[in-house]
């Protein structure tokens, strides 16, 4: 039969999904049961997290791989804990050896914006922290995934004819370009939606770190491959800079929104631009869903908790504000009155001087992970290390040049992380973790639900398939088509410059699960993407 895999002439609506031994809700439904298979093999919800990461890299390779890196909030026998699985910058890579090279700011595409990956360092940590299974026995999913081939999902492969645009462009500037094209386009042309595609390296790699316990990626055989590849190319990641990573565990921040605890990661992630979105939101009175102050107030806060975001956030140990600063209530009191009748252009406040995919897991035993990687765009810097089909991130970009910036290019630095896992408790009670994946919009995206779920009392899925803004810059914000017309239209009488964008897969893609007190799971997944909920 014929029919394109991407347009779609009705509404269709998605009930919520309930469970109770477990869930996993991920953008593939090949990567949700993996994570249900490790389930029922005895895993919890952090190996079935590890399950579920390692087969994104493989099924979702236009928005993250193992070459990336990861942020992690885990809620396991009632404590918080969160890990950064960032890597920071290689020692060759300086502002000077850059402006060297004649560029004014760091490129996305080869190997100058890599930076050292931290994903597979993170599958490491979480299981010898958390696991009941051996990592061998986790990560195989995705392996055979990888060695026997998959349907390529539709949103994928518009991903992937995208990129291929983008890196044929840059091929003549950048040819280490060729490696994306060897593995991702091996008929000279991008995947379409269905086609089988697969990658014995990919498999391969999976398969070397679970029999090294990482080991081989960051001081054995895979780190000499990547060392000697960059030599090779003119790129600044060694082997010494590999050999050096450590993941860090760090205490997850929060804020109380009217009775419920926000859950975020520290920078150098920009989860405090949700939790000081939220400060400010706390004091305006909300009156319904769609009012049309409601979406007023809300692009309003997020502006001005975006503005300190990007002024302050970087490594932490180049930040010059403290984070208590950041979060403090009265300072949001004092922003939430900046907020009028007509579309502000924000500008960062005076604070004390001293800062991809996602998906959710639960088990029976109430544990949880929020969980988000990515390789920043797309498929990250167009580089792919030959004969293990790892491709090599490029969040090295996210540095800036810009001398006396906290997030200044310095090696030995992480850079500014877009990406950011979301939770939600009240008292010692874990409610479940949240997150929506997609570049700057995340934190938008994170306040949305928030606001949704709590302000509006909206159930997962609703909070979910709920029309999404996204602030740009100034007073330019980003709408979808299914945005009432008269909220548009009374937002531009407000000084909001609105533009309607028809591609709905910008607006991020999500993952909802909650626990009620009987231990019954319900969960919303993402309508924009090829969301799946596997239940047990």
């Amino acid at each position: 039969m014929k029919f394109d895999p991407n347009l779609f002439h009705y509404a269709s609506r998605r009930n919520l999904v309930y469970g109770h031994k477990g869930m996993i809700g991920s953008a593939s439904p090949l990567a949700s049961q993996a994570g249900l298979e490790i389930l029922k093999k005895g895993g919890n919800a952090i190996d079935a997290a590890i399950a579920t990461s390692a087969a994104l890299t493989v099924v979702e390779p236009s928005g993250n791989g193992i070459g990336g890196d990861a942020f992690v909030l885990v809620w396991f026998e009632g404590q918080m804990y969160g890990l950064n699985a960032s890597g920071a910058a290689p020692d060759l890579m300086t502002s000077e050896s850059i402006v060297k090279k004649g560029y004014q700011e760091i490129s996305k595409f080869g190997l100058d914006p890599v930076s050292v990956p931290g994903l597979p360092s993170g599958w490491v940590a979480l299981s010898e922290k958390f696991g009941n299974l051996p990592l061998t026995e986790v990560l195989e999913p995705a392996a055979k995934i990888a060695e026997e081939g998959f349907p390529v999902a539709s949103n994928v492969a518009r991903l992937w004819k995208r990129y291929y645009k983008i890196y044929s462009a840059a091929l003549k500037d950048y040819p280490v370009l060729k490696t994306w094209f060897d593995v991702f386009c091996p008929d000279d042309r991008p995947v379409e939606a269905g086609e089988m595609w697969s990658s014995e390296g990919h498999a391969k790699a999976l398969r070397e770190i679970a029999n090294t316990n990482g080991e081989s990626f960051y001081r054995g055989k895979i780190a000499d491959e990547i060392d000697a590849f960059s030599r090779e190319h003119g790129g600044y990641i060694r082997k010494e800079d590999l050999e050096k990573h450590q993941v860090e565990w760090v205490d997850p921040i929060s804020t109380n929104y009217r009775g419920y605890d926000v859950w975020e990661l520290p920078p150098n992630g920009i989860g405090v631009i949700v939790l000081m979105a939220l400060n400010i939101l706390e004091n305006l009175e909300l009156k319904g869903k769609d009012d049309i102050e409601t979406y007023h107030k809300q692009i309003e806060a997020i502006k001005l908790a975006f503005s300190d975001g990007l002024e302050h956030i970087a490594d932490p140990k180049a930040m010059k504000v403290e984070l208590e600063a950041m979060l403090s209530k009265e300072y949001a009191k004092e922003r939430s009155e900046l907020i009028g009748e007509e579309a502000l252009t924000p500008a960062p406040g005076e604070l004390d001087k001293s800062g991809t995919v996602y998906f959710a897991t639960a088990d029976k035993d109430g544990n949880m992970v929020s969980y988000i990687q990515s390789n920043y765009t797309g498929f990250g810097s167009g580089t792919v290390l030959p004969g293990w089909g790892i491709s090599l991130h490029n969040r090295g970009c996210q540095f800036t040049l810009e001398k006396g910036h906290p997030n200044y290019l310095v090696p030995g630095m992480r850079p500014y992380h877009t990406i950011i896992p979301g939770f939600l408790t009240q008292g010692d009670t874990a409610i479940g973790p949240f997150g929506v994946m997609g570049g700057p919009l995340q934190p938008q995206g994170h306040m949305q639900l928030v606001s949704s779920m709590i302000d509006f009392h909206l159930n997962p899925q609703d909070a979910l398939d709920a029309p999404r803004w996204q602030w740009i810059k100034g007073k330019h914000i980003q709408v979808e088509p299914s945005m009432p017309f008269h909220v548009t239209e009374a937002l531009m009488r407000k000084g909001h410059e609105v533009e309607v964008v028809n591609e709905t897969i910008m607006f991020g893609r999500g993952q909802i699960i909650l626990r009620d007190k009987n231990g019954v799971l319900v969960g919303g997944t993402e309508p924009r993407s090829d969301g799946y909920l596997s239940v047990w």
